[in-house]
């Protein structure tokens, strides 16, 4: 049965006018009244709908039973990733989010390659979230992950000023090329962790030097140098557990 997100709130017994993004999904689908669909609304759970009415630009609904289903990670992750060049974001953005991750926060390091901002980051965000809810409704996950706008990896360090309100129990790693304890000897964090990931090369040690002052434990994943991406998902297995 197709997956549709619905940014718009979802009542059980009601009927609904699909919003535009929606509404394009299921006719390019070429669905027909009478058909079902599930629903979420990223509130939690999903809704059995059934197809009413199609349109040129709007498709109509009824809205049937919430089912509870989640289908998160066992524990939160937040990826602050200085952004690979090319589509390897994009590729990162609907991997993390098949894997379980809460947040994805694109930073911008001295050594990173691709440099955004104003009107450009904004349609870059878009287009992640995007690319976040398309695989929300491929790999069966209820819950949308953040995506920020991108930010200066010197901003967000500022940002993260100890002690943090409202997450004070977030562990908090950044993946080093030094020797370094592994990450397979720390235990992952009861509650949110954040990995910090840096650009191909890695941090500068000024860099790793900042992120340790906020409270940021250095830690390899192994003998070999990953590709941002790639270490960006081996963190997000490792410190998530999928669930």
């Amino acid at each position: 049965m197709p997956r549709i997100y619905c940014p718009d709130p979802l009542l059980t017994h009601t009927a609904l006018g699909l919003p535009r993004e929606a509404s394009r999904h299921i006719q390019v689908l070429r669905m027909q009244p009478g058909m079902a669909v599930t629903l979420f609304d990223g509130r939690g759970g999903e809704f059995e709908a059934t197809i009413t009415a199609m349109g040129r630009q709007a498709v109509d609904v009824l809205v049937g039973t919430h089912q509870p289903h989640e289908r998160e990670a066992a524990h939160a992750v937040h990826l602050a990733v200085c952004m690979p060049a090319n589509e390897r974001m994009d590729w990162l953005v609907e991997k993390a989010t098949e894997l379980g991750v809460q947040r994805i926060t694109p930073l911008m390091a001295q050594r990173n390659v691709v440099r955004l901002q104003g009107e450009r980051a904004q349609k870059k965000q878009a287009h992640w979230r995007a690319v976040a809810i398309a695989a929300c409704e491929q790999c069966g996950r209820n819950q949308v992950p953040v995506v920020d706008a991108p930010v200066t990896l010197a901003q967000w360090l500022r940002d993260q000023a100890l002690p943090t309100t409202g997450d004070v129990d977030a562990h908090r790693v950044v993946l080093s090329l030094t020797d370094t304890q592994t990450a397979g000897s720390v235990t992952p964090a009861s509650g949110a962790t954040r990995a910090l990931i840096g650009p191909e090369g890695g941090l500068t040690p000024e860099e790793e030097a900042s992120a340790q002052q906020q409270g940021f434990a250095r830690v390899q994943l192994g003998p070999r140098v990953l590709r941002t991406e790639t270490a960006a998902l081996a963190a997000l297995m490792h410190f998530g557990h999928l669930g």
